[in-house]
């Protein structure tokens, strides 16, 4: 699998390094997106079908919200990659994750087609990062909300620290009760 230098500080927003920090520096991103989707797979298959439907706080999203929120955000995120490391000059638009949320119609799927359609994305994202030319990951981008200027290696790292937010929050929060 390929490896993808870390980005350095200029290459994100500073609000995104809460999810970069999650992801080791030796460039093996690419990796920890392909083990971390089975990592979060064993944590929510573990639980009671009432558990993924569980709010741990009013307007929090449930697990399975979750879970099509972090497929959300990685469709998303590679397509603001793809579209800097091919140099587009339009700024992207942003997206409002809750109203994403609110109209998945996640708590009434499966988990079996959730996790269907999660491995189809994360394939996605992985070919994507993969077959990119090594110049196109330093490339950055004009995009609204939290990426605006980030190069497109930044995005792979925010990607996979993302779902490792999520994974950490399900873990601490929604598993304490």
């Amino acid at each position: 699998m390929r490896i993808i230098p870390a980005p350095q500080p200029g290459e994100y927003p500073a609000n995104t390094a809460e999810y970069l920090k999650l992801i080791p520096t030796d460039g093996t991103v690419l990796k920890c997106l392909q083990n971390n989707i089975f990592r979060i797979k064993d944590l929510v298959y573990s639980l009671p079908e009432e558990k993924l439907l569980f709010r741990y706080a009013p307007g929090k999203w449930s697990i399975k919200e979750t879970l099509v929120h972090i497929m959300d955000d990685e469709r998303i995120y590679a397509y603001r990659a793809l579209c800097f490391a091919r140099k587009e000059k339009q700024g992207l638009p942003g997206f409002d994750q809750n109203v994403y949320a609110k109209y998945s119609g996640a708590d009434k799927r499966t988990l079996d087609s959730i996790f269907e359609e999660y491995e189809a994305v994360r394939k996605a994202t992985i070919t994507l990062f993969n077959g990119l030319p090594d110049d196109a990951l330093e490339r950055k981008g004009i995009g609204t909300g939290s990426f605006d200027g980030g190069s497109v290696r930044a995005l792979a790292y925010h990607i996979a620290g993302h779902e490792m937010h999520h994974y950490f929050v399900i873990k601490n929060k929604y598993l304490v009760m």
